[in-house]
């Protein structure tokens, strides 16, 4: 890798880790290319990335970002897996690790915050972004539908006393 590439991979990695909201360093013992396109693959599904990269890059890369606590971390063969989300790249990662033992988490960073392994699990127990606006939708949503039946629960009721006295006069 020549001096331009190591400055493009740096830049890159960088603009990444200006956008993400959570940061999960994991430590790879020779996956095989397979794993690896698996890994790759889980991440992309749920809106997450995974990247190998080169510690020193990666240090350069964390300088100026919230992000830059972590670079103790990166020692050995590290990805970094990142996502918008904050909990998508930790739920995927503690799954795939759980997986395969050549896959081992070793800490991670949200908002600034550097999260150790149980940091990292804990986060990926939490719901996703989008499990909570639905909840947060149907909250919203079950006290209106209660409201329109109320409403529309005395009218209901009238209409039946008036159709049985129109049954009981005809009879």
């Amino acid at each position: 890798m020549d001096r331009a590439q190591k400055a493009d991979a740096v830049s890159s990695l960088a603009k990444t880790l200006t956008e993400t909201s959570v940061v999960v360093v994991a430590r790879n013992h020779g996956l095989t290319v397979a794993q690896s396109s698996d890994l790759r693959n889980r991440m992309r599904a749920a809106g997450a990335s995974y990247k190998v990269t080169k510690n020193s890059l990666a240090r350069i890369a964390l300088e100026g970002t919230p992000y830059q606590p972590i670079g103790d971390l990166l020692t050995g063969p590290i990805g970094l897996a990142t996502s918008t989300d904050p909990v998508a790249a930790a739920k995927v990662a503690v799954e795939f690790a759980k997986t395969t033992d050549k896959f081992e988490i070793v800490g991670g960073a949200m908002a600034g915050t550097v999260l150790d392994v149980n940091g990292v699990k804990a986060l990926a127990e939490l719901p996703s972004l989008d499990q909570l606006r639905a909840k947060i939708i149907g909250l919203v949503n079950a006290p209106a539908t209660k409201l329109a039946q109320l409403a529309s629960a005395p009218a209901a009721k009238l209409a039946r006393v008036f159709s049985a006295y129109a049954e009981k006069d005809a009879a």
